[in-house]
C-alpha cells in the first residue's frame, strides 16, 4: 500500500505517491513543533521548512541523532523516493503536508 502526500496550502497539487514506510520516514524530516517558523498544526500534519528541504536534497543525506549516544550524528543516504519527494516539495514551495 502506498502513502499520498498532500501539499496542505496548495490543494490544487496533485498528491504525491510515497511508498508506505514513508509514514515512519517522514519523521526524519520534518521540523518539530515549537521550533523556529513552524505554525500551528492540524493533527496528521507535518512541517518541513524549505531550508532543510533544499539542504537535505543538495547534501543527499539526511542526519539523525543516535539514541544510544546523544553527543553523536549519523548520516543517512536518501532514498531514490526520498529525493524525488524533496524535489517535488522544493519545486512547489511546499512545507505543510498530510499523509493519506
Amino acid at each position: 500500500m502506498s502513502v499520498r502526500v498532500h501539499a496542505v496550502d496548495q490543494p490544487q497539487l496533485a498528491p504525491f505517491e510515497m511508498p508506505s514506510r514513508f509514514r515512519h520516514d517522514v519523521t526524519y524530516f520534518v521540523s518539530h513543533p515549537g521550533d523556529p517558523g513552524v505554525p500551528e498544526l492540524a493533527p496528521g500534519e507535518y512541517w518541513v521548512s524549505k531550508e532543510d528541504a533544499r539542504r537535505i536534497l543538495e547534501d543527499g543525506v539526511f542526519r539523525i541523532v543516535s539514541p544510544l549516544d546523544s553527543d553523536n550524528r549519523t548520516e543517512v543516504e536518501i532514498t531514490e523516493e526520498q529525493e524525488r519527494w524533496l524535489e517535488w516539495m522544493v519545486q512547489h514551495g511546499i512545507e505543510r503536508i498530510r499523509l493519506e
